[in-house]
């Protein structure tokens, strides 16, 4: 899915200790929104915990519980 092609809304309700760390991060970084800086944490979070989107051509049968060559696949066109 192309990054233009976000069909989803996700709402997301912040303390101002929160927003204020989240703030703080974007500028830091420069990301150019807070939706921007949310997918990048997303991201990042997802990818920490072993977690990775799929490469081009990968099949989701090659994602599983225990097998990971998929998500191996997708961090190799990364690198």
């Amino acid at each position: 899915m192309m990054e233009d092609e976000r069909a989803e809304r996700l709402q997301v309700m912040l303390s101002q200790e929160e927003l204020r760390a989240l703030e703080n991060w974007r500028f830091e970084k420069r990301m150019p929104s807070r939706a921007a800086a949310v997918r990048e944490l997303l991201r990042r979070g997802l990818a920490a915990e072993g977690f990775d989107l799929a490469g081009e051509g990968v099949r989701s049968q090659e994602f599983g519980i225990v097998d990971r060559r998929g998500a191996e696949a997708s961090s190799d066109e990364e690198a």
